[in-house]
């Protein structure tokens, strides 16, 4: 360890294990902070009540003190309440090494080039924030590619060249098609829509030296057993690591970044897990956090030359705060189709992703990935059907082989209102201010989000399911998923946090590289935007 360094990455997830492997091969000593734990497979476990898919009694993949890392979460109607990391208010991402790519679902979507000219496309609804990237889908495409390519993609080029302008084919193909994915094209082919496998950062073949996936149960909200899942843990640390020029340090939480008189970014502060606090210095800082915790550290990050944190000049660190909802309708078929193929998501479209009449935006639909048997009980059970004695049983028993389910992500429109804040009260086990979440998101998303309600419903039928339910969305704050939009990209420095090579307005050598500048965030998963985003502000710091 030094007490010096090129550049400092706080966050080892999607976004900061990229940034920390460009630089550290780009030539740079690269320190990289990372607040979770190293685990193992073991360690992360396979707990059907502990997991970032179903959070009962705790999650698998931080943060791991339920007790020492609050949040304020203010629902619709005003109430306030403190909230533990495996609360549903809390908005938990996963922490640690990988971050949320060691647990993740793996879709591995491109936006389309429409999501990033939202606002030119449909206007700006009264009291959003929607707006326009600065930057095109053509200026992003190829570090899409070297996102696909690096990471690990497996996908049908053909079909998705249909829908996505791109220079090169995946690495690797679809996974094969189960008999669910059956079901969902055959019901597409009487809609007329146009389908095609989902994309994942999964092997399906042999590919950089590991194991092609098994099609295990139990994949989204766990590790990978045979390391056929990709995410930085296994990809991009290695290499940073491999360099010899990057240290990393785990269980280490940074307190502030630090600035000079000038306003120039000097280093940062951090607790190790020893209880040790450290001073380093470097020449260049890059906050890869997530949406949330980056947006806290910024207003954490106070000074006499910045009273309202960095980036915070204009009042728009940790506003626009997105996710996604996510509408879906269940279906019960009249005979079993669970054949217990993972990764269980294989079909989707993106007929509804734009050129909807009346409506901003849309969304992607697909099937689902495995359910796991208690996640069945808890959120899939028809409303008909008693929760105890034989009916319960018996459905059970028949009704899990024959369940299938449609929904996907939709356009978030961003409100102003929508906010990641300092709590003035609460404090975590360090001393320090919480985040308090606020705020609903636009009414025009919940609008958008009932129409693919719909969307799904007519697919659901036109899979033949003898029974259907699902509950039409209400508004809410989005961000428990997929979070972006708290330090937003733009041009003008009065409308948002960072420019368009991610740099925060007014700090020379300050970066983010995670999905908290996302101007809008897909009607689609959006890690692998933020992974692109990632090559092409570490590229452009190199450069």
């Amino acid at each position: 360890m030094n007490n010096s360094y090129d550049a400092i990455v706080i966050g080892a997830g999607a976004g900061g294990g990229i940034a920390a492997a460009l630089l550290a091969e780009g030539g740079m000593r690269v320190l990289l902070l990372e607040r979770g734990r190293d685990k193992t497979f073991a360690q992360i476990g396979r707990d059907h009540l502990r997991n970032h898919r179903l959070s009962q009694y705790g999650q698998n993949q931080g943060p791991d003190d339920n007790v020492g890392n609050p949040r304020v979460f203010v629902d619709p109607r005003g109430q306030t309440s403190v909230v533990k990391p495996f609360e549903g208010g809390y908005h938990n991402n996963a922490m640690g090494v990988g971050g949320g790519t060691r647990v993740y679902g793996m879709q591995a979507w491109r936006f389309l080039p429409q999501d990033f000219k939202m606002a030119s496309t449909y206007g700006v609804p009264d009291g959003s924030s929607l707006a326009d990237w600065p930057i095109t889908y053509d200026e992003l495409a190829p570090y899409y590619e070297r996102a696909e390519w690096e990471i690990g993609v497996s996908a049908d080029s053909a079909l998705m060249a249909k829908h996505w302008p791109r220079a090169k084919g995946y690495p690797m193909p679809p996974v094969p098609l189960n008999a669910q994915g059956l079901v969902m094209r055959a019901g597409a082919a009487k809609l007329g829509i146009d389908v095609f496998p989902v994309p994942l950062a999964l092997n399906s073949v042999p590919y950089q030296g590991r194991a092609a996936c098994i099609a295990c149960q139990q994949c989204v909200g766990f590790p990978c057993p045979t390391d056929a899942k990709n995410g930085t843990h296994n990809t991009m640390i290695p290499r940073a690591l491999a360099t010899g020029r990057c240290d990393l340090v785990t269980e280490a939480m940074v307190l502030r970044i630090d600035t000079d008189q000038a306003g120039r970014v000097t280093g940062v502060i951090y607790i190790d897990q020893a209880g040790v606090q450290h001073t380093v210095q470097a020449g260049r800082v890059v906050c890869a956090a997530g949406a949330i915790e980056t947006a806290r550290l910024l207003l954490l990050s106070k000074s006499d030359q910045h009273p309202y944190g960095l980036g915070n000049h204009s009042d728009h660190v940790g506003r626009h705060l997105q996710g996604h909802y996510y509408p879906g309708v269940m279906g019960l078929m009249a005979e079993p189709i669970w054949d217990g193929i993972g990764p269980g998501v294989n079909t989707a479209t993106v007929r509804w992703s734009h050129g909807n009449p009346g409506i901003v935006g849309g969304g992607m639909l697909a099937d689902e990935f495995l359910t796991l048997p208690i996640a069945f009980v808890k959120r899939h059970v028809p409303p008909d059907i008693p929760r105890w004695g034989l009916a319960f049983k018996h459905f059970m028993r028949e009704g899990y082989r024959r369940f299938i389910e449609v929904k996907g992500p939709v356009q978030d429109i961003p409100s102003p209102n929508s906010r990641a804040t300092l709590d003035a009260q609460v404090r975590d086990k360090w001393g320090l201010p919480v985040i308090r979440l606020s705020g609903t998101t636009h009414p025009e998303t919940v609008r958008t989000a009932r129409f693919m309600f719909e969307k799904a419903g007519e697919w659901m039928q036109a899979n033949r399911a003898m029974k259907t339910w699902g509950t039409p969305p209400g508004l809410n704050l989005s961000g428990s998923q997929h979070q972006a939009g708290t330090a937003r990209m733009g041009d003008d420095p009065a409308a948002s946090v960072v420019d368009r090579h991610c740099r925060v307005h007014g700090h020379a050598n300050l970066f983010i590289a995670d999905a908290s500048v996302h101007v809008t965030n897909g009607g689609f998963n959006p890690f692998l935007t933020a992974m692109a985003l990632a090559f092409r502000t570490a590229t452009h710091m190199l450069a």
